[in-house]
């Protein structure tokens, strides 16, 4: 039976790449991907033949995998963190009905929401959801009304997709939602270039984050009440009793 593998390759380090990851890389003759990701690839597997298109042709992009596969030959579909995280392991799914005679396997990967809370500190260390804000598959409408459900909730949230060319004021829309039930005081925090070169992060408040611009490489953290900063450090405690000594 042909194989198909859909990775997440994680943040975009070599080093946050599971074993499984790079073991099933190794295997494939052919990876498919996002132009962006596969040229992250090509340093470590250049012996690979690649295979890749530019967003928005996603279903070609799927498509272009199975027959790589049809022809007998190991293929990769690559995405960036986890592919079943706003990533490609669904599509390929609802078009492998096209292709029965092909195996699906996915390979799991670290998410920008872990990558990214890695390098804050502990930001999701009791309940959190993870919110895209790109509009592109799923209606503001409904975008808002998860923002509003999961801030009153008091959930961590993780923002995806925070900004665009087009979508420039869509954090600060997102924040002013966010403050009908969250406190302007409330930790935020936002990393930039996960695992990759120039990788930054920022501490804000709720009321301070509305005001800032950030782009596709951002991701966006929003604490609950009891988030506070520690060393430096963007930190939500689970609820334990400490002692003191």
């Amino acid at each position: 039976m042909n194989k198909i593998y859909v990775i997440g390759m994680g943040p975009g380090a070599y080093e946050q790449m599971t074993v499984k990851a790079i073991k099933a890389l190794e295997e494939c003759e052919v990876i498919v991907g996002y132009t962006v990701y596969t040229e992250l690839l090509k340093e470590y597997f250049p012996e690979k033949e690649y295979r890749m298109t530019p967003m928005r042709q996603e279903t070609e992009r799927c498509r272009m995998a199975f027959e790589e596969a049809g022809q007998g030959r190991t293929t990769a579909m690559v995405c960036s963190g986890d592919a079943g995280i706003y990533g490609m392991a669904g599509l390929m799914y609802e078009i492998g009905e096209e292709y029965p005679k092909t195996r699906i396997l996915v390979v799991p990967g670290v998410t920008a929401a872990l990558a990214g809370s890695a390098v804050l500190g502990a930001p999701l260390g009791h309940d959190c959801c993870l919110i895209s804000l790109s509009d592109l598959l799923t209606p503001w409408e409904k975008i808002e009304k998860r923002l509003l459900a999961a801030a009153e909730a008091d959930f961590v949230i993780a923002l995806y997709n925070p900004s665009s060319r087009k979508r420039k004021d869509y954090l600060k829309k997102a924040c002013e939602l966010l403050l009908r039930y969250k406190e302007g005081t409330t930790v935020c925090a936002v990393v930039r270039n996960i695992a990759r070169e120039q990788e930054e992060m920022k501490l804000f408040t709720l009321e301070s984050l509305k005001d800032t611009q950030v782009d596709m490489f951002s991701t966006v953290y929003i604490g609950n009440r009891n988030t506070r900063v520690i060393r430096g450090k963007m930190v939500t405690p689970r609820g334990y009793e400490l002692e003191s000594r």
